[in-house]
């Protein structure tokens, strides 16, 4: 299984595999695979995988899915084709966070804790909504 990211979360292999989410959180339980929480989500249940070679060796022998297409599966990008806003930013912040180093992240982490999201919106130019709407116009074009 090739151009796997290291790290997924449940829904976005879920997609990938075409099962749902409950299954690949069964799996990470039973196999006792590495995850760590996505940060900014209340509640501690969204989980972010980290996809070793044991993730993959595991998802090459499941039988469900030994007869399908794994390989084209894999190498498709995620099936939500409409993607809401929300969905596509956290991918977005998501992926930034993981190519940060760790010390970049601990950076982002003192300026969150000392500055809060208000502060860290300001420093970003986001913090009233005329340049928020004008930024996303920006995006969309």
């Amino acid at each position: 299984m090739k151009k796997l990211p290291a790290k997924m979360t449940t829904e976005e292999l879920a997609c990938r595999l075409s099962i749902t989410r409950q299954t690949v959180n069964r799996w990470i339980r039973e196999q006792g695979w590495q995850t760590e929480p996505i940060p900014g989500v209340k509640g501690g249940r969204a989980r972010i995988m980290y996809i070793t070679q044991e993730v993959r060796d595991y998802l090459a022998n499941i039988a469900a899915l030994r007869d399908t297409a794994i390989e084209n599966q894999l190498d498709e990008p995620a099936c939500s084709y409409s993607a809401q806003e929300s969905e596509v930013v956290w991918r977005q912040i998501t992926s930034v966070l993981q190519n940060m180093t760790p010390e970049e992240q601990k950076r982002l982490q003192v300026l969150l804790s000392r500055e809060g999201i208000c502060g860290f919106l300001t420093r970003l130019g986001l913090n009233d909504k005329e340049t928020l709407n004008r930024n996303l116009l920006f995006v969309h074009v």
